[in-house]
């Protein structure tokens, strides 16, 4: 956690993560930079995002497509997928899933590809897509400071486009899935 003290105006600013956690008045102080008392907060925790951030999904496949990794998905989304597809659940887990080390994931094509990606269509499972894939680009990695958003920015042709996306339903998503 990083403090600064600006001793002009009497605030004293926490930062974690490059967001700003709390602001203090302080209602008195020695020149030694020292404080003496505090009073409560100024403002209330508040992401680097407060205004909101833009996202609309342009079914462009960048996050679904290249660069091999995971995309989670629990019993319930799996049984969903199923369902979705006319499947027996047994056979997309077999077909269509991997066991990792830390749970299952969709699998993917040699070349990186989510197996449920068509180059025509686009995702295949779009209304039934796992938790990971609803909450692109809101993942801690993708909006940790606004550097990280510049680059999502630069990689997601729908970030920082369309729909402004409000404060609380990007913390919402944040939390939604563990990456």
């Amino acid at each position: 956690m990083m403090i600064e003290m600006f001793i002009d105006a009497l605030i004293f600013v926490e930062y974690d993560s490059n967001r700003v956690v709390r602001l203090t008045r302080l209602e008195s102080y020695s020149t030694t930079n020292k404080i003496i008392l505090m009073t409560t907060d100024v403002a209330a925790e508040q992401p680097w995002y407060h205004e909101g951030l833009r996202f609309t999904c342009t079914k462009c496949g960048h996050c679904c497509t290249g660069v091999p990794g995971y995309v989670w998905i629990d019993e319930a989304e799996l049984r969903t997928l199923a369902e979705f597809v006319q499947m027996p659940l047994h056979e997309v887990v077999a077909l269509h899933t991997r066991d990792t080390h830390r749970g299952r994931s969709l699998r993917e094509r040699s070349n990186g590809d989510c197996v449920f990606y068509d180059n025509a269509a686009g995702c295949t499972i779009y209304p039934v897509r796992p938790a990971q894939c609803r909450t692109w680009p809101f993942w801690e990695s993708n909006v940790r400071t606004p550097t990280a958003w510049e680059k999502t920015c630069k990689v997601c042709p729908g970030s920082g486009q369309g729909e402004l996306i409000a404060p609380e339903e990007i913390t919402r998503r944040l939390n939604v899935v563990e990456l």
